[in-house]
């Protein structure tokens, strides 16, 4: 059996711009990002020039309005950039989505007037975002937070700590959910906090098993102030926009699942192709051609469903339940498939010489970020059933 490498993903995209931008991403994977991404994920260091890069070539606005800065370009092709990237280095698609999601309340909720100042900087300007809800005591019961943001004339005065902030101390703004009201979800407000305020401070970074790359952090807020004027829809709103908020972010992540565990398929096809037992390439074997078969589905059932859901999204219909149940299957798969390359790789596998123990690494984490998967098969059951009896 010959050398046989894996081909580009073919794509299903609405139009010709779509697929010149595809090919535009993935030239910017092979020269930019690949090269780099185990040195760099080994090391910890942030490519925040890739991100400058990626904003230049409107990478980083790409399902908001051209109005603004935006590329007006639907969700469905959104995501398929998304899982390019994830599949070049997981560090810059999963960084992509999260400062799309930081984006999300400003460009929904926010007025004319904010939207014209600040949008198109935070669009195609340079700036990096990062989205602060989660806090050390409310992760998955995320109404319960305790930062709090008091009204003092014309500024709104934060105080508290938010927790496993991606981008945090590096970002050059914050969207930043706060308690201006009562207990429970009603008493929440959505905040635009610029990254250098005063009394802004990140924590050190966790050391992660994974991507990291990618800085996550503790964010403390001693007394900032933030004017009325950056304060994102009405008073008690906030909980809504978040919720609305990570309904699109899941999508996000299960398209950067189904891009890493392309990336895992890819590396063990190559591998199998290649590498030689008992006179043959192992890929001869149907043990592993069964295997690598069921790798395969995952990968393309993932994709479909995630492409499902952002279809839904794209054409103005509900699309809660498919992107928990896309956000849940994609990184589920993504987990099993990128266990199964390390085993095709045998002891090379649990190696650094080779990608595949860092895509496992990798994986981990996307089972657990924007709602974990309990979370997921909740919602979906919601969905099904109605809300628990109290």
């Amino acid at each position: 059996m010959p050398d046989r490498a894996p081909q580009p993903v073919e794509r299903e995209l609405p139009t010709e711009e779509a697929r010149d931008l595809i090919a535009l991403v993935r030239d910017i994977a092979q020269r930019e990002i690949v090269p780099r991404a185990a040195e760099e994920e080994d090391s910890g260091r942030f490519p925040r020039d890739t991100f400058a890069l990626l904003s230049e070539s409107g990478l980083l606005g790409l399902p908001y309005a051209a109005e603004y800065g935006g590329g007006d370009q639907p969700y469905e092709v959104y995501l398929q950039v998304l899982e390019e990237l994830a599949a070049a280095r997981l560090t810059v698609g999963l960084g992509v989505s999260v400062h799309s999601l930081s984006c999300h309340a400003l460009a929904g909720y926010g007025t004319k007037e904010q939207r014209a100042e600040h949008l198109p900087a935070m669009l195609g300007g340079g700036l990096l975002g990062a989205y602060c809800l989660s806090e050390p005591s409310s992760g998955s019961d995320a109404a319960s937070l305790r930062t709090r943001a008091v009204r003092d004339g014309d500024d709104w005065v934060l105080t508290g700590t938010k927790a496993w902030i991606t981008h945090g101390g590096v970002a050059d703004f914050y969207t930043v959910f706060a308690r201006t009201g009562q207990d429970g979800p009603r008493g929440i407000t959505a905040f635009l906090v610029p990254g250098d305020a005063e009394g802004l401070a990140p924590a050190a970074p966790e050391k992660k098993m994974g991507m990291k790359g990618s800085p996550t952090a503790q964010i403390h807020f001693d007394g900032v102030r933030v004017p009325d004027g950056r304060r994102i829809g009405d008073e008690g709103q906030g909980f809504g926009i978040a919720l609305g908020a990570l309904d699109t972010g899941r999508l996000g992540i299960a398209a950067c699942a189904v891009g890493v565990a392309q990336a895992a398929l890819d590396e063990a096809v190559r591998y199998a192709a290649g590498r030689q037992q008992f006179g043959r390439p192992v890929a001869d074997f149907q043990g592993l051609r069964f295997l690598l078969a069921d790798m395969a589905t995952k990968v393309e059932a993932g994709r479909a469903l995630y492409l499902t859901a952002a279809r839904l999204r794209d054409a103005g219909r509900p699309f809660s339940k498919q992107a928990a149940m896309a956000k849940l299957f994609c990184t589920d798969a993504a987990m099993s498939v990128t266990t199964d390359a390390v085993q095709v790789l045998g002891g090379y596998g649990y190696t650094a010489d080779f990608p595949a123990e860092r895509y496992l690494r990798e994986a981990k984490v996307l089972q657990i970020v924007e709602g974990t998967n309990q979370i997921q098969r909740m919602v979906i059951a919601r969905h099904l059933l109605g809300p628990e009896s109290r």
